[in-house]
């Protein structure tokens, strides 16, 4: 097995899009409906699929003629093979297979590791991370990768679950707690399962996100807080967090979603179009393609016609990986879970939920 190393930053600053083939290496479960699978990345691919903690591997699979492509988080810690969790969803597509199906020796098509929910290593600082479920998976990654990159690194982590059958990673956590006992705070919040702390028991809300804080934070010295889990957890952590006055570019967040919702289906748009259009230019890989595409389809959903290579996964506005800069034009964004204030100033958009808003619109997914 080759181990995968941990990239820079500036070497993504290229998108990289195409899928390649991995061999699963091994299925691992982590409780009673998740896994973690491990894959073996080739020699001639280890540069391709190196990845930073808080990064996302996004899938391909044909079901029934449809490209099917589902993202999720890697639980590695830098340096360690590459390794995404996924939690079964009732009739789910893609958990299913990998929860119930998959297994070692078989073969995925993945695309190399995207996303911006990357603590910087090579500085000391301290980290509070407030999870609730499968949202702990690119948490683990952040905590071990931090702990293990300084010893003057501190990690917070709030975690939030139904019962304690549904914690993820319990043994790994444990083992991280014992390891750094001095730099790692653990907290397991359980809603359906009474713990002998009341403040430990219950739903990972407003009231009991600021108890925890107050309890175990000193929030004056806390460098960096990462939210990940439901969109109603990561409202209520950032309101808390705005009440206390952590300053906006402090906080950091990333939502699941429903990984196996339809909209993940690539449909091509028609041939002409009917209504209002505008003249949309694509830079994707160092070309550009131009075509007329209408305005009442997202720019991803027109662009594919003519560049069907385009990025994306869940086409919902949370994962990001339709990421792209607009170099000139307007588009109207309906929806945004992914990216930050300071990148939606810069130009950045989500090509999932963006429209076509005026006669000329150059999209730059290279940026």
């Amino acid at each position: 097995m080759t181990a995968v190393p941990t990239v820079p930053a500036a070497r993504h600053s290229r998108r990289r899009t195409a899928f390649h083939t991995l061999r699963v290496a091994h299925v691992e479960p982590l409780c009673e409906d998740a896994v973690a699978v491990t894959f073996d990345v080739p020699e001639e691919r280890a540069e391709e699929f190196a990845f930073r903690p808080g990064q996302a591997l996004t899938l391909r699979r044909e079901v029934d003629g449809r490209d099917e492509r589902r993202s999720y988080s890697i639980c590695a810690a830098a340096g360690a093979p590459l390794r995404i969790a996924v939690r079964l969803v009732p009739g789910g597509l893609f958990s299913t297979w990998l929860v119930r199906e998959l297994r070692p020796g078989d073969t995925v098509r993945a695309m190399p590791p995207t996303g911006r929910f990357t603590p910087e290593l090579g500085t000391p600082a301290r980290h509070v991370l407030v999870a609730a479920g499968s949202g702990v998976t690119p948490m683990l990654s952040i905590a071990t990768s931090v702990l293990a990159a300084h010893p003057d690194a501190q990690v917070t982590l709030l975690y939030g679950n139904r019962r304690t059958a549904t914690v993820m990673f319990a043994e790994e956590l444990a083992d991280l707690k014992n390891l750094h006992p001095a730099r790692f705070q653990l907290a397991h919040v359980l809603s359906r399962e009474p713990r002998e702390a009341e403040l430990l028991t219950g739903r990972l809300d407003a009231a009991r996100l600021a108890a925890l804080v107050e309890a175990l934070v000193d929030v004056e010295r806390a460098d960096h807080w990462w939210l990940c889990g439901p969109d109603g957890m990561a409202r209520a952590a950032r309101r808390v967090l705005a009440d206390l006055g952590v300053p906006r570019d402090r906080v950091h967040q990333e939502l699941f979603h429903a990984d196996d919702e339809p909209a993940h289906t690539l449909r091509h748009a028609e041939d002409h179009t009917e209504g209002p259009a505008s003249r949309v230019t694509v830079v994707l890989d160092g070309r550009t393609t131009t075509a007329s595409l209408p305005r009442h389809r997202s720019v991803l959903d027109g662009a594919q016609r003519v560049r069907p290579d385009l990025p994306f996964a869940c086409k919902g506005g949370v994962c990001g990986t339709c990421r792209a800069l607009v170099r000139e034009g307007r588009v109207d964004m309906r929806r945004n879970f992914a990216l930050e204030p300071a990148e939606v100033a810069e130009g950045y958009v989500l090509s999932c939920q963006s429209y076509p808003a005026s006669d000329a619109l150059t999209v730059d997914f290279d940026s």
